[in-house]
């Protein structure tokens, strides 16, 4: 199984970790933090040495009630970023849902579109299927972030969404886009329920039926907060356990904030699918003897 993007093709026997780069001064967990186009950059460098496959820049914070930025706005927080980030050696994605953020971004080199609206803005379609190379992601979201959470989804969650992304993949890929190109998300937090989130944890892989990768971004999501009251700033471990669980449910893709941390215990996880017979042999030659 593989990823086709603008400039690499992702082998995903690996699970990819995703970090991301909020360009914005509202992100739910990090707004404003990486606010300039120096300190996105340096947080975009900072991730890639913690072990980031891909690095994901938004220019729009999409949390539950957030209003929309003008399309101006968001070009000028965005286009910066994504014009030296081209340059790191690693495949670029954008998150954003406007078509003309969409094609002002790929003009640059990106790699990948990872929409929350599955393309569903006029002309977004469009604009991937023009494209002849690059990836995209397909999010499942329920209204839009303004009201999504004010009313989420009724009824049989996993039906709905495994309905919607099945109807998003034939749309798009009878416009062309071919089927290495496509990544599906169910979205976590988007219009739906705690309990329908960890539904949709737990009956995950119905969505692999599809025969798409399926991204998976837990990272310090509310729901995570409902379960252990913690804050959205503690709950490292719980963004963890929860990557790891859906990398266990057929997850190919994990978009995180925390990298290092996903990385080490991605590492455990493919110790695991890949047992020896040979003992471990710990980095300076040395058996690790410890208990």
């Amino acid at each position: 199984m593989f990823w086709q993007t603008t400039r690499y093709t992702l082998k995903l026997e690996r699970p990819q970790i995703m970090g991301i780069v909020n360009a914005t001064p509202d992100s739910f967990s990090d707004g404003g933090q990486h606010f300039s186009t120096t300190a996105a950059l340096r947080h975009a460098e900072k991730l890639l040495q913690e072990g980031a496959d891909i690095l994901d820049i938004g220019g729009e914070s999409t949390r539950p009630g957030s209003p929309a930025v003008a399309l101006e706005e968001e070009l000028a927080r965005v286009l910066p970023v994504v014009r030296e980030a081209v340059r790191l050696g690693v495949p670029i994605s954008v998150d954003t849902y406007k078509p003309q953020v969409m094609q002002a971004v790929l003009d640059l080199g990106a790699d990948i579109i990872n929409d929350i609206w599955a393309l569903r803005q006029p002309g977004a379609m469009q604009v991937v299927a023009r494209h002849p190379r690059c990836g995209v992601c397909l999010m499942h979201m329920h209204r839009d972030p303004q009201s999504m959470q004010a009313t989420p989804m009724a009824g049989d969650v996993v039906a709905q969404v495994l309905s919607f992304l099945e109807q998003e993949t034939v749309a798009l890929q009878a416009l062309g886009v071919k089927k290495n190109r496509i990544v599906l998300d169910y979205g976590i937090g988007f219009g739906k329920t705690v309990e329908q989130n960890f539904l949709l944890l737990q009956q995950q892989k119905a969505f692999l039926t599809l025969g798409f990768p399926l991204l998976a971004g837990w990272s310090r999501k509310s729901s995570l907060g409902a379960i252990t009251g913690l804050e959205v700033t503690q709950r490292l471990v719980a963004s963890v356990a929860a990557a790891l669980l859906a990398v266990e449910h057929g997850a190919r893709i994990v978009r995180v904030h925390d990298v290092r941390e996903t990385a080490q215990a991605l590492a455990v996880w493919q110790a695991m699918q890949q047992p020896s017979d040979e003992p471990f042999i710990s980095p300076d030659n040395h058996k690790d003897t410890s208990v």
